[in-house]
């Protein structure tokens, strides 16, 4: 078993708000003297309530095989869709006992002989689904991660194959979009409904989006007009606006659906004649109505999108690889800031669940845990 020693340099990094000194003079030099890691991992047996079923454990990393990296994670977030995999209502349902984490970001810091796309200090991220990122560590073969841009911040890239993918593949696959068309949204405060409103501003597009009412309500708009809202609408608002009807702005031609029940159905009524609707969530846990007018009259269009099926189909693509670039370059013009959010240390996994699964206020704060506090 061959490593490069290479690899334990004693180099600082510094990538966004994050120090890699943690990893260059504690993890490198560990295991440069005994050959292996503690590492802790969070872990789940059986489906359930995150409180209950998920507990922490440690386990022994050796150094990794041919063709193998060992990774130290620097952060991951805590998604919906993590906490419903671990309830078991999600669709993806990992092998148990299993290792919750869809998304998130490490540092190779050693190298297995036969790697030659990564070397240690490499930022990297999944390529795949449901890899477990809720670890200090981990070994995989190299095939399985992407390496992540050195500019690109840490919870810019601990973020990204989620939220900022979905926005960006519902404005992509469904429409042909040009500049000056409209795109509407509800649960436009969402992390999925902020990149879609930075990237409607990057591309020329008008969004009007929907949010429901709330005492902080001034305050959610003025941040989502930071962000590049053309228009911000609560529920009621959306009920008797007419900058559709005196064409204040043209009628939507790609409808993002998130929420569901009359919400949507509200937003559908406002949608043009052979306009698509795409439903990639259900907040309200109400069915989808759609008239039998809007089908016949308005020839509309009814789709789905799910991320998670979209990267099984298309996993190490043309198509995933130009999509990773571009939001890449947004990122370092600036057209795209990463999520609100509150790094938390690892340690305190309890409170970040708890967090995620009653979410205080309404902008949509993520957790991110912070693997080096």
């Amino acid at each position: 078993m061959a490593v490069k020693l290479s690899v334990f340099s004693n180099s600082l990094h510094h990538f966004g708000m994050l120090s890699l000194k943690s990893i260059s003079d504690s993890t490198r030099l560990q295991f440069v003297r005994c050959q292996s890691i503690m590492a802790k991992k969070l872990v789940y047996s059986e489906y359930g309530d995150a409180m209950k079923v998920v507990r922490q454990e440690k386990e022994t990393l050796t150094a990794p095989k041919d063709n193998e990296i060992l990774v130290q994670m620097l952060a991951a977030p805590i998604n919906p869709a993590d906490i419903n995999t671990i309830q078991g209502v999600y669709p993806v349902k990992p092998q148990l006992p299993s290792i919750p984490g869809n998304e998130g970001v490490g540092e190779v810091v050693a190298v297995g002989c036969g790697v030659s796309n990564l070397k240690t200090g490499d930022k990297v991220m999944p390529r795949g689904i449901a890899w477990g990122t809720w670890r200090t560590h981990g070994i995989c073969e190299a095939k399985e991660m992407v390496k992540v841009p050195d500019n690109i911040g840490i919870v810019e890239a601990a973020t990204v194959t989620v939220n900022p993918c979905t926005a960006y593949r519902m404005l992509r696959d469904f429409v042909s979009l040009k500049s000056g068309d409209t795109v509407l949204q509800n649960g436009a405060n969402s992390a999925a409904g902020q990149n879609v409103i930075q990237m409607c501003r990057a591309w020329g597009l008008t969004s009007v989006n929907v949010v429901r009412n709330r005492e902080n309500l001034d305050e959610l708009k003025k941040y989502l007009t930071s962000l590049g809202a053309s228009h911000i609408l609560t529920e009621e608002e959306l009920r008797t606006t007419d900058i559709f009807k005196k064409s204040v702005v043209p009628k939507p031609k790609l409808l993002l659906n998130c929420v569901g029940g009359k919400n949507a159905l509200e937003c559908l009524r406002h949608l043009d004649k052979g306009g698509i609707m795409v439903t990639y969530g259900g907040m309200s846990r109400e069915p989808v109505t759609v008239p039998t007018s809007a089908l016949i009259f308005k020839d509309v269009v009814v789709r789905g999108f799910w991320m998670t099926q979209w990267s099984k189909d298309h996993m190490g693509s043309a198509e995933q690889s130009q999509m990773f670039s571009d939001i890449w370059d947004m990122y370092k013009e600036g057209q795209l800031k990463p999520p609100a959010h509150k790094l938390i240390p690892f340690s305190q996994y309890k409170e970040a669940l708890q967090n995620t699964m009653n979410p205080k206020g309404f902008t949509g704060l993520k957790y991110v845990f912070d693997f080096q506090s």
